[in-house]
């Protein structure tokens, strides 16, 4: 009988490990997973609003003792006018300037004919006449009062106004 009971103990023990196995090796962990990038995310270009157009009439300068446009002035006068097409319920008035050379009488004489050249330009522009008004000052509005030509010049001008 003390076989037998070493036999059971040995069976029981072979059938215990038999059953539940060996001791296993622990597995390696598994590769960390591989990270994806984020879909990129489409986004909307953000509008922004058109910005409102601002009228910005620049003056407009003359020779000495001169109402013709200078050359030089065209493509500034042009913009005044381009800028009047678009804010087309706008008038302007037109003030005539001139240097302190010459008697009052005849600076504001010249300083309407350089007004008017101006107006004239602008009609032949497409700008209506009833939009502009003219307007001289001659000599008595200086904005500089040296007497040399880089003073003079600057207040030989026409400037523009809006008329609210």
């Amino acid at each position: 009988m003390k076989h037998s009971m070493w036999i059971l103990l040995v069976v029981t023990i072979f059938l215990s490990v038999f059953i539940t196995g060996c001791p296993k090796k622990t597995p390696p962990p598994p590769p960390p997973p591989i990270e994806t990038p984020p879909e990129p995310q489409i986004e909307e270009p953000v509008v922004e609003p058109e910005p409102e157009p601002v009228l910005e009439l620049r003056t407009v300068f003359f020779d000495y003792d001169k109402y013709n446009i200078r050359s030089d002035q065209q493509a500034r006068l042009t913009d005044n006018a381009e800028q009047l097409r678009q804010f087309s319920d706008v008038s302007v008035m037109l003030e005539g300037h001139c240097d302190d050379r010459g008697t009052n009488e005849y600076n504001m004489a010249l300083g309407a004919k350089r007004s008017n050249a101006i107006r004239n330009f602008l009609s032949e522009y497409g700008i209506a006449a009833t939009r502009v008004q003219t307007k001289s000052y001659g000599e008595e509005r200086p904005v500089c009062s040296q007497s040399e030509e880089s003073c003079w010049g600057r207040n030989r001008r026409v400037e523009f106004f809006v008329i609210e």
